[in-house]
């Protein structure tokens, strides 16, 4: 199996540089005092789209020769897949075909078609979008691009943690959220190609805990029937980012729906930023496992800022009390 490796991240952030956002990278005293150690938050919430899968859109679209997509590309996606696939392909100058299921969140279908996208709506089962996929590409004769489980999008997703080991030195951790794995695997080939020392942390909620099983078993096991806030996490593992992280991973940590809440709330509050439920779940984890990063330096992957004001306020009427 032909997997990326930390050079493949290095010619990815080349690639990439001139169509991305420099995403920065903010402290905040009183979040320290709160958890007991250095956080660095790597604020991909500031990212073209709002979220870090620009990255690994942007270096799928632009790697391939240009006559190889001229028919465009495609992906089934309900989330900010479909909006980074739709702007990297706009910006390349070709369609993007995006199958998104109907009751996917209306400001995210928005977004899609602000970027130029042509959306094809389907029933919201997984066995209904790749089915819709399939029909789409044989029409269009558009190329695939899989929202974690490519060679190119992993690459390009680990430039995230790249950047931010590049102007943060001596980190002690990084924290990831967890999903299909395209972001944790891409970053432990960036971290480790950095520091091999350094200790990698995924973090999924509980009620999608499906990677941590996955560890435990040797084997991929599917997201079945997955239950929590956190939309951006209910993916499985995929053939190539499974054997990456096995290879790399310090542990995978789990958390509560209520804790993921209670980070969202702290970084809005104290550090006066947007992020969605998904990107809590790593402040979340330090809060639950305070004892394993205490007096450690710690980066943590803020993965997006796309939640609506109407979203957000069925949050806080569950703020914990």
């Amino acid at each position: 199996m032909n997997l990326p490796k930390y050079k493949d991240v290095v010619k990815a952030h080349e690639r990439i540089k001139p169509y991305i956002h420099k995403t920065p990278v903010l402290t905040s005293k009183s979040i320290n005092e709160i958890t007991g150690c250095e956080i660095f938050f790597k604020c991909e919430n500031f990212q073209k789209v709002g979220a870090f899968k620009f990255r690994g859109a942007c270096n799928a679209v632009f790697s391939p020769r240009l006559k190889e997509l001229e028919q465009g590309v495609s992906a089934h996606s309900s989330g900010n897949h479909a909006a980074a696939l739709a702007l990297a392909a706009r910006m390349r100058g070709v369609p993007a075909y995006i199958v998104m299921p109907e009751n996917a969140p209306e400001i995210k279908i928005n977004a899609v078609r602000g970027y130029g996208g042509k959306i094809t709506f389907c029933k919201p089962t997984n066995k209904a979008r790749e089915s819709e996929l399939e029909k789409v590409n044989k029409k269009t004769g558009a190329q695939e691009i899989h929202p974690y489980n490519n060679f190119n999008v992993i690459a390009g997703q680990g430039t995230c943690a790249k950047e931010l080991m590049d102007e943060v030195s001596s980190l002690d951790s990084i924290i990831t959220p967890l999903g299909g794995g395209g972001l944790l695997s891409g970053t432990c080939l960036a971290a480790h190609g950095l520091n091999p020392e350094i200790k990698i942390y995924g973090v999924e909620p509980k009620g999608a805990a499906d990677a941590c099983l996955s560890l435990k078993t040797g084997k991929i096991e599917p997201s079945l029937n997955p239950v929590t806030i956190a939309d951006g996490l209910l993916t499985s593992l995929g053939t190539l980012t499974f054997p990456i992280i096995q290879s790399h991973i310090t542990e995978i940590l789990t958390v509560n729906e209520n804790t993921i809440i209670e980070a969202m709330f702290l970084i809005w509050e104290r550090m006066k930023i947007v992020i969605e439920p998904s990107a809590a779940v790593t402040l979340a984890a330090i809060i639950e496992n305070n004892e394993l990063f205490k007096n450690q330096r710690v980066g943590i992957i803020l993965t997006g800022g796309n939640i609506s004001i109407s979203q957000a306020s069925s949050y806080i009427k569950k703020e914990p009390g």
